[in-house]
């Protein structure tokens, strides 16, 4: 799955151009590497998003297309 689309499916950002945008600006990374939009995002990945003062670091758990808000939380584990 595309990196920005999991970004939204999962919740951690509400839209997907923000995801993009975040993308494009060089503050999401996956697996320590500098991530675009499009690139590819697997099970056991390890993502961070970067806030402004605050770093969000994850583990990709599962990846879906679809899923409820209250499931959503069960895609990924906080670090």
């Amino acid at each position: 799955m595309r990196l920005d689309k999991y970004l939204k499916v999962s919740r951690l950002i509400k839209r997907r151009t923000v995801a993009n945008d975040a993308c494009d600006a060089g503050r999401v990374m996956i697996n320590g590497k500098v991530a675009k939009a499009g690139a590819e995002v697997k099970e056991g990945d390890e993502v961070t998003v970067n806030f402004g003062n605050r770093v969000i670091k994850i583990e990709v758990l599962s990846i879906t297309d679809t899923v409820r808000k209250e499931d959503a939380k069960e895609m990924f584990r906080y670090l």
